[in-house]
């Protein structure tokens, strides 16, 4: 299997790769409506010459980032364990930022802050994956009634593990470094760093490029549904397949999935204070506005773009990592189903974003986790700030 990045130049060439998008050996990384800007793709061997030979009957543009993928993530799997090993060495408790952490060693992590931040950190257990794990929301928060929120989701998308650990390192910079204090004075923070543990287990175990939740219908042998497409707000009407072997696979009806209920059922316990919701995604370096099932703008959208430029800045003026900010089917591509749709759409938050974090590649090296966790926590300050001046009395 091949990495491959795809430039094209004229819109003909765009519409052409959108013939391959459902074909069950090629898997996309990154879309996008606009021209000369990269498209990037998981090529199966049996299918490389195929493609390739497409693509150059097209004249469209193309380069092999990665020759052999499964000897990257191999690669990979062993720096990771070499890390890991080396704090159970030195006896390291804290979270790590080293290395990608198993869901196990993040739920021991969290509940460790729940009892030595007892003051400001509240775990709320919200339900259980299809496999039994334990779904958690990390609360931030001075104490008080009725404050509004900012919530955060990591790792819907299993395979994404820089999102998961972006998430942790939020959570330990609200709670461990003092200097950020004023940040949870007046505004809630909860924080959900895997949605998705089932997915993300198998994709350290099994599967490294495992992106689905990893449910079963007895109907099909191909488990998992995309959860990012099994929201209700305009569930299947776009970029989503009713293919159980999908890598889209918005399930068999919305809220089809254990993980999803959960964060429906929380949501809507707080809806009417959570204020901002971010969902972490890798890769890409875009901050993304609903809608996703439409070209349309929605009504918000000037205050969506500003806030979000905002951000963008602040993250930018750290390492200097720019993003696109804008709506997703107008950057990218039309995806119903997703997340922060339904957010914005049926929940009622006023802002909701998708952030597809940097890290220059799909799979980020463990040495990138802490200059991704730095920066986007940049970003997220503003977000705190948009709160706090439109709500805050």
């Amino acid at each position: 299997m091949q990495q491959i990045s795809i430039q094209c130049s004229v819109q003909e060439q765009l519409s052409f790769i959108q013939l391959f998008i459902n074909n069950p050996k090629m898997d996309f990384l990154k879309l996008t409506r606009r021209l000369n800007e990269s498209i990037e793709v998981f090529v199966e061997e049996d299918q490389l010459m195929i493609f390739k030979n497409a693509l150059n009957q097209k004249n469209i543009s193309y380069t092999v980032i990665i020759e052999d993928l499964e000897a990257t993530f191999d690669e990979e799997m062993r720096l990771n364990q070499a890390a890991r090993l080396k704090s159970a060495v030195l006896n390291q408790t804290d979270v790590p930022f080293d290395y990608y952490p198993r869901y196990e060693e993040i739920e021991q992590y969290l509940k460790n802050l729940a009892i030595n931040y007892k003051d400001i950190v509240t775990l709320e257990h919200i339900g259980y994956s299809f496999e039994g794990r334990s779904l958690y929301v990390v609360k931030i928060s001075r104490g008080g009634e009725g404050k509004f929120k900012i919530l955060i989701d990591a790792g819907i998308h299993a395979r994404e593990w820089i999102s998961p650990s972006t998430a942790l390192y939020t959570i330990h910079q609200l709670v461990v470094n003092k200097s950020n204090e004023q940040l949870y004075e007046n505004v809630d923070w909860y924080i959900i760093p895997s949605i998705n543990p089932d997915g993300y287990e198998y994709s350290h175990t099994s599967y490294r490029l495992w992106r689905k939740t990893r449910s079963v219908d007895i109907k099909t042998e191909c488990r998992g549904v995309d959860a990012n497409r099994n929201f209700e707000l305009e569930w299947m009407t776009v970029g989503a397949s009713n293919d159980p072997c999908s890598e889209i696979y918005a399930g068999p009806n919305a809220f089809s999935e254990n993980e999803t209920q959960a964060l429906r059922d929380f949501v809507l316990a707080n809806s009417n204070t959570i204020k901002v919701y971010l969902t972490l995604h890798s890769y890409g370096q875009y901050l993304l506005h609903p809608w996703g099932y439409t070209s349309d703008l929605p009504e918000n959208e000037p205050m969506l773009r500003n806030v979000g430029e905002a951000a963008a800045g602040a993250i930018a003026a750290k390492f200097g990592t720019k993003y696109v900010v804008g709506s997703s089917t107008n950057i990218l591509y039309a995806a119903a189903g997703g997340s922060d749709d339904w957010m914005m759409g049926v929940a009622g938050a006023d802002l909701s974003y998708t952030i597809e974090l940097p890290g220059g590649r799909f799979d980020p090296p463990p040495s990138r986790i802490a200059s991704v966790g730095i920066e986007t926590f940049e970003g997220f300050k503003i977000f705190q700030q948009f709160v706090e001046k439109k709500y805050v009395k």
